[in-house]
């Protein structure tokens, strides 16, 4: 029977479209699940916050009676404007092993993007950098982090059969954490403190709500990524909604923030106690249990993983060094805890500055992915 592709209407669609991953990836032991409440308020354009600034559709594939695979169509007028482009995106794109399928799905994308005007299609991408991104492409022995999903080798060479091509690598480490902050980074600190009258704030939840930090922590990575591949500068009503996400998942021990002698902003590293394991066993569902699996991962036992959410230096202090002030405070608190390792978020291939924090550290190679895309 050929495939069939219908358009996602009802709620009850929506449940099927953010479900079918879990059916997908039952057996497979390097996949964990995004978290099934937040997925259907990301793909409710009523209810993310960037559905303002995006026209997006999303689609499900049907063969034999049973879905076989899923995609999103978005078309982020932000990052459009923004890049000077004609481009629609697809993302949340899973498929069974059968090139008929996976062609019916982004055909549907292409139909979207033509029929909005669009004149190219790229993906995997999200309604912003901080949805999931990216095709593994190398690296499908490891379980992934809560923050970067994992998908099977197949992918890749069913999106280069339609005729895409890479657009955008990123690579993944595992850093581990040293038995002491190397003399390097002390040294480092002090003097970068000194010299550039630097301190370090450390902030707690009813911090960021009463000071409206948030607003200060995504502005700082809106000056710090904005002339990164595709990135999305974040509206304030989008920030808002993910300083409410976010907020509630971190331990803000392991947050660390350098701001300059007015109080600005100038650095910060935002990491937290891997919940992979967690999530995983939840199944990505926080009822009835999952809420205590990922509470007791987060804030009583803590795996031995810990995940690199985001690192970002002000660009008027990029290359002075801002970055050992961040990691000579967060050190000692991973050592404390008992972390080994942590599990840097995706970095570009050819962002040398952010890979080369990484090179006193002992690290390894974990995992690449990339973004694929085309003329349509």
């Amino acid at each position: 029977m050929s495939v069939v592709v219908k358009t996602v209407e009802s709620k009850a669609d929506l449940k099927t479209f953010v479900k079918f991953p879990l059916q997908l990836y039952k057996n497979c032991p390097y996949y964990v699940p995004n978290l099934y409440a937040d997925e259907m308020v990301a793909l409710d354009s009523q209810k993310n916050a960037m559905g303002k600034y995006s026209l997006s559709r999303k689609f499900l594939a049907y063969k034999d009676g049973k879905v076989v695979g899923r995609i999103a169509a978005i078309i982020n007028q932000i990052a459009n404007k923004d890049w000077a482009h004609a481009e629609v995106r697809f993302g949340w794109v899973d498929f069974i092993d059968d090139k008929e399928v996976s062609k019916a799905l982004v055909d549907a994308v292409i139909a979207f993007g033509r029929e909005n005007g669009m004149t190219t299609i790229a993906g995997p991408l999200g309604f912003t950098d901080f949805d999931n991104e990216g095709c593994v492409v190398e690296g499908f022995d490891d379980i992934s982090s809560f923050m970067l999903k994992y998908n099977y080798p197949y992918y890749g060479a069913h999106f280069e059969a339609l005729g895409m091509e890479k657009i955008n690598d990123w690579l993944e480490y595992r850093v581990y954490v040293p038995e002491q902050v190397p003399e390097k980074v002390v040294k480092a600190a002090h003097l970068v403190s000194e010299r550039y009258n630097l301190h370090i704030r450390k902030i707690s939840k009813k911090e960021v709500r009463k000071e409206n930090y948030g607003r200060k922590l995504f502005d700082l990575v809106n000056r710090t990524y904005c002339q990164l591949f595709d990135f999305t500068v974040l509206p304030p009503e989008v920030i808002d909604q993910y300083v409410d996400t976010f907020l509630g998942v971190l331990d803000m021990k392991y947050i660390t923030l350098v701001e300059d002698a007015e109080g600005k902003l100038v650095a910060m590293a935002l990491t937290m106690p891997s919940i992979a394991h967690a999530v995983k066993k939840a199944n990505g569902y926080l009822f009835p249990l999952g809420w205590w699996h990922i509470f007791k991962s987060m804030y009583i036992k803590h795996e031995e993983a810990l995940e690199l959410m985001l690192i970002a230096v002000d660009p008027d202090y990029r290359n002075r060094g801002v970055h050992a002030m961040l990691f000579n405070e967060l050190i000692p608190n991973l050592i404390e805890g008992g972390f080994k390792y942590g599990e840097s978020n995706a970095e570009m291939e050819t962002n040398s500055s952010v890979q080369n924090i990484w090179n006193i550290y002992q690290k390894d190679f974990k995992r690449r992915r990339r973004v694929f895309g085309k003329t349509i």
